[in-house]
Formats: structure tokens, sequence, C-alpha cells
């Protein structure tokens, strides 16, 4: 089992930034790939920035050159760093993990932290 917790979430204006955090425990080492995500009211949920097993990251096209993804050495805990804020960027963002077991890989998903982007 994998519990995803993130936190820094909130209000602000355009062009502004906010940092997510998403700590993660349990079987920590059994997470594959773990990225951020997210969901705007009426629309599917989408990949904003993932780390990819083999340590490379990927992003959003729409997020390109202003979101960054981290990880802290323990790889306990996952950071989006969002810079120069649209508000099309708002929604409801989520931490999800693959975690492999012996036989199945499972995804594992957070209780997600709401982004709020002022025009």
């Amino acid at each position: 089992q994998v519990q995803l917790v993130e936190s820094g979430g909130g209000l602000v204006q355009a062009g502004g930034s906010l940092r997510l955090s998403c700590a993660a425990s349990g079987s920590t080492s059994s997470i594959s790939n773990i990225g951020w995500y997210r969901q705007a009211p009426g629309k599917q949920r989408e990949l904003v920035a993932a780390l990819r097993s083999g340590g490379s990251a990927n992003y959003a096209d729409s997020v390109k050159g202003r979101f960054t993804i981290s990880r802290d050495n323990t790889k306990s805990t996952v950071y989006l760093q969002m810079n120069s804020l649209k508000p099309e960027d708002t929604a409801v963002y989520y931490c999800g993990a693959d975690v492999v077991f012996e036989t199945s890989v499972r995804a594992y998903w957070g209780q997600g932290t709401q982004v709020t982007v002022s025009s």
C-alpha cells in the first residue's frame, strides 16, 4: 500500500507561483512512476508532469517552461513548482503513482489540492 498526501494549493493571482508537495508513505520503494495530474471542472483528468522510473521527466505542452517537477533524495516527497500561473491552470491537482507488485502494477492517488488562479 502507498499513501499520497498533497499540499500547497491555494489562491494566487495570474503570474504568481505556487509549490505543491506530495508526501508518499508506505511501500514507497515499489513506486515506479510518480507525477502530478489535474482536473478542471467539466474536463477529464490530465497529466501535468511526471517522473519516470528511469529518472526522466515529462511535461504537458501547456506547462513546459513554467512548471518543474522534482523529488527529494529520499524519494518520499515529490514537488511541483508552478511559475507564471495562468487562469487556465485552475484545477484540482492530484498526485498519482504507479506501484509495482509481484504480478501487477496499481495506480494510487492522493486526495487532491485545489489551485485557483485569478485573472
